[in-house]
Parts: C-alpha cells; structure tokens; sequence
C-alpha cells in the first residue's frame, strides 16, 4: 500500500457556484503545485468536465479520478467515484435525465461550463445542476455501484445539504464504507450521536469552488497504486 495525499471533491467551472478559473487544466497545475497525488473532480450532477480533466491529470502527473456531487431527492449531497471515464460519462447521462427540469439562469445562478482538452469553453448545460435529482438517498449506493463506482455522503458536518443535517439520522438500512467530514475536529462528537461513523473510513476534502481552496496535502489515504480502480477499492 502506498500513501496518497488527496483531495476528492473539487467543483470545476461547470458547478454555476465554480469560480471560471476552475478549469480542468488550472484544478489539475494548482493540484500539482500544492502537491497532491490524486484528486476527484466532483460537479454538482453532473461529469462533463471529467474527459477534460482527466487528460490534463495525466499532464501534470496528477491521478483524477472521474466522480459528481450528486444530489438526491432529499437534496443530500453524495460523492460519487468512479474507476473509468466511461463509467462516469454513462453514470452523468442516467443523472441528467433524472435532475429536475429547471432551466438554468446564469445571471442568479452562474455558468455551467463545459471545456474541452484545450481548456475552451464548448458548451454549456441547460438544466440546472445543484438543483435535486429524483433519485432517494437510499437508491444511489446501488445505482453508483452497478456502474462500478463507489458512493459516499458529503461533508456531514455541514449545516445544509448534508446526510445529518436533511435527514438528521444515518437511515439503519445504510451500507455505505465511507463518509466525508470537512474538519477532523467534529468527528469525535459525530461518532459519539451516529455510532455508524465509527465503521467508516473517514476522509476530508476540499469542496473547492476556488482553485486557492483546494486542499494542501494534510491528509493521505492508502491505496496499492495511483490507478482510481485502486484507490477506490481502498475506500471501500
């Protein structure tokens, strides 16, 4: 096993709350720079910039892993990663169907930007994206899994659209392995109301809409090789 410092929930310019010098090519130099070794590219229900990313990763000597913020009808938000691009561009044409089918305005909301290899902009997505799906809390594990991917709930600390906070419970059906938190300093008190956390493997990522607040290399996560089929079994 090896160790990997990390950051696995990053928004590119595709999330409308994503600066626009969230580009693949500037989220994959600043990872770089900062020192990471793997890092996820997360956008709200949606992977578009993944193909883009992913090429700029292997550039600069970066592992990106292909993932979304998902959020499901109970607007939980869940991280979800997947082993391959095209697992992850398969997994982003099931969501968008179900993302509810409200237009998106950029002058309340921002932009939602898709880019090329050549960090330009091709298009932009219609629906928008950090609005629910119709898709339960309870049904994205599986759906995550059948497309080989792993899914996890996003920073439970949160005061808002979180697992603890919309729902305030861990539902006792739950079979999640892993769980993301934003600051260590709340796990203890976290794992003392919700036993569950204690089975977990918990990691800590960035949620960055900013590329200044992408996560410096604090925290590693083991894994038997760079490859994002193998870092995600690690989490699992």
């Amino acid at each position: 096993m090896i160790p990997l410092y990390y950051d696995l929930h990053i928004h590119s310019c595709l999330s409308p709350c994503g600066d626009d010098d969230m580009t693949p090519a500037n989220i994959a130099g600043m990872a770089a720079v900062k020192g990471l070794d793997v890092i996820a590219l997360t956008d709200h229900n949606s992977c578009k910039n993944c193909p883009a990313a992913l090429k700029h990763g292997e550039e600069y000597g970066i592992t990106v892993i292909p993932g979304m913020e998902l959020t499901t009808a109970e607007e939980v938000h869940v991280i979800c990663l997947f082993p391959a691009l095209d697992d992850a561009m398969a997994f982003d044409e099931y969501v968008y169907e179900h993302i509810l089918p409200v237009k998106n305005r950029e002058d309340i909301f921002g932009k939602q930007q898709i880019m090329n290899e050549d960090d330009q902009v091709t298009g932009n997505v219609e629906r928008l994206l950090i609005g629910a799906t119709d898709i339960s809390f309870d049904r994205v594990f599986d759906l995550a899994n059948s497309y080989r991917g792993i899914a996890y709930p996003a920073h439970i600390d949160k005061s808002t659209t979180s697992l603890l906070s919309n729902l305030g419970f861990v539902p006792p059906d739950s079979r999640f392995t892993c769980a993301e938190i934003s600051r260590f300093a709340h796990l203890h008190q976290i794992q003392r109301e919700h036993p569950y956390f204690l089975q977990c493997k918990m990691i800590s990522s960035s949620d960055a809409h900013y590329l200044e607040d992408i996560r410096e290399p604090d925290y590693q996560i083991y894994a038997k090789s760079r490859e994002a089929k193998d870092i995600i079994e690690g989490l699992r």
